[in-house]
């Protein structure tokens, strides 16, 4: 992650940008609720992007054709749904793909589908999952923010083993040398994420709280005797 420009092939690409159309589909008519619903919410929503661009700006090389990188997404799952994130994630490939010539067009699907689809929807299933078994917010979104990391790189992995099959060992002799070579420098960036997740979650909950109740990531005031 990201995949640079032309380093899939035509037909893995174009498989990609087709699975991850309909996520994206979805996404739009979920932000559209949101800035409907939560009209107070639009600067959360714009730093949440933010976090996305900043932290996933942030390379460094890998496998051949790709690089590794903090995601930055589980902060926006887990405060807007994952489903909405597609479009963020995939609005910060563009701009990064035309910016800083950080991945690529044809490749934008495949790397949307990982850094945007895959990592925010496991990262907001982890946290609900937490949150539900009564762990603290800060430990949920560690965990979340960690391993959505994880998992967009696992699939990036998939996905140029997919393309670049081993000669000897095919998908998953290809697979676990990618994933070899991804995991020295995605673990410990993973655990970076996490920690950074939280302090950032700690600062919202103190400065933007009225807008994390009305998103239900805090619990609602109580009434007034």
């Amino acid at each position: 992650m990201h995949i640079m420009e032309g380093f899939l092939p035509a037909a893995h690409a174009a498989g990609w940008w087709v699975v991850t159309a309909p996520f994206l589909a979805a996404g739009v008519r979920s932000l559209r609720r949101v800035i409907h619903e939560h009209p107070q919410a639009r600067l959360l929503l714009g730093a949440a992007g933010a976090f996305v661009f900043v932290l996933s700006a942030l390379k460094l090389p890998s496998v051949t054709g790709s690089c590794s990188h903090p995601t930055g997404t589980a902060l926006g799952a887990i405060l807007f749904g994952p489903s909405l994130l597609s479009v963020i994630g995939a609005m910060v490939l563009l701009f990064q793909t035309l910016l800083l010539a950080h991945g690529g067009l044809t490749t934008l699907g495949a790397n949307a589908f990982s850094m945007a689809i895959a990592g925010p929807w496991v990262a907001y299933g982890v946290y609900r999952l937490l949150r539900g078994a009564g762990r603290s917010l800060a430990v949920a979104t560690f965990a979340a923010a960690a391993l959505g990391d994880l998992v967009t790189y696992l699939v990036t992995a998939a996905q140029l083993a997919l393309a670049f099959p081993d000669p000897a060992g095919g998908f998953t002799g290809a697979l676990v040398k990618f994933m070899s070579i991804f995991a020295l420098t995605q673990i410990p960036l993973a655990m970076a994420e996490g920690l950074l997740t939280v302090i950032i979650m700690n600062a919202l909950t103190t400065y933007s709280a009225d807008e994390l109740r009305a998103l239900d990531i805090l619990p609602a005031r109580s009434a007034a005797p």
